[in-house]
């Protein structure tokens, strides 16, 4: 495994960060697909055993239950200070604005709680999971600051957002004084390089990505490895640790594997030139005041 810091903070993370929304409990959340915790700690004990120090969770994955499941195996697995943790939140509920709890209130409860079910005194970066249209940006620089300053964050990271939302973000962060986002998270791939997430993000550009998937097969061929290391390959150099979901062992063992393949300049070039860009779907299609208002989207008691 490779190591690197993440952005201008002083973690040290693994080249491959574990995704962990595809464990917990199927019964207690909106995914019938996510994996048990026998099968979820296999899985994270196989990661640490391969070097991967990075874990991804959120309060809003399985409700709650991923972070519980992540937090007990790496209590009995690993040292503390030997891994960085990773957890999100959701913004304000309709019923916590009716009950005028303000952001920087939620932000405490949210982070109060995924501490609780992590079983730790802090995480090492607290991510804003989805811009908050309902709630003033001030409110929420000024939450996340209070939470670094009263040492249960090290960081703070942003997902799901637009460049200018990130931009404002630090300037008013910047301007007075508060802890500034150290890394954002989007979904990004070799057939997808614009920011969203939907299940069918592909649909409308099927034909034109099959001729990347094609290329990615013919590459993995010659080089005698699989297309999950060829299409992790071409990612890591671009980000520094793509967050790669597993719901079985070989997911995290293929994704270990790529740290070590290097593409020539020759086989990147392949592999990017038939891109076209891909509309808007999902999580940052609905990333719009009007659509936010609309589908509440993650927010805790609505549908989405």
């Amino acid at each position: 495994m490779q190591y690197t810091k993440l952005g201008n903070s002083e973690l040290t993370v693994s080249r491959i960060c574990m995704g962990c929304m595809g464990f917990g409990d199927a019964s207690n959340g909106q995914h019938s697909w996510t994996v048990d915790e026998v099968q979820s700690r296999e899985i994270i004990h196989r990661g640490l055993e391969l070097g991967i120090n990075f874990f991804d969770t959120a309060m809003g994955y399985q409700n709650g239950t991923s972070e519980e499941y992540l937090g007990r195996a790496i209590r009995s697995m690993a040292r503390r200070e030997d891994v960085v943790v990773a957890t999100k939140f959701i913004p304000r509920s309709n019923a916590e604005i009716g009950q005028g709890i303000s952001g920087q209130e939620h932000i405490q409860k949210c982070l109060d709680a995924s501490l609780k079910r992590l079983g730790m005194d802090y995480v090492d970066l607290y991510i804003y999971h989805m811009w908050d249209y309902q709630t003033p940006l001030y409110d929420i620089m000024e939450g996340l600051d209070r939470v670094v300053k009263a040492g249960k964050a090290r960081y703070i990271g942003i997902s799901n957002c637009f460049a200018w939302q990130l931009a404002k973000a630090n300037a008013l962060a910047e301007r007075e004084g508060f802890a500034k986002f150290v890394s954002v998270q989007g979904h990004y791939n070799l057939i997808f390089q614009e920011d969203s997430y939907a299940r069918f993000k592909y649909d409308a550009t099927a034909a034109q990505d099959q001729i990347i998937i094609d290329r990615v097969a013919g590459i993995a061929d010659r080089r005698g490895v699989s297309m999950t290391e060829v299409a992790l390959a071409w990612l890591l150099g671009k980000v520094t640790a793509p967050v790669v979901g597993a719901t079985k062992l070989q997911h995290i063992e293929g994704a270990a594997k790529a740290v070590e393949l290097a593409l020539t300049e020759d086989e990147i070039a392949w592999l990017e030139e038939p891109y076209v860009p891909h509309a808007l779907v999902g999580v940052m299609a609905q990333n719009t005041p009007q659509a936010a208002r609309e589908t509440h989207v993650w927010q805790t008691g609505d549908k989405s």
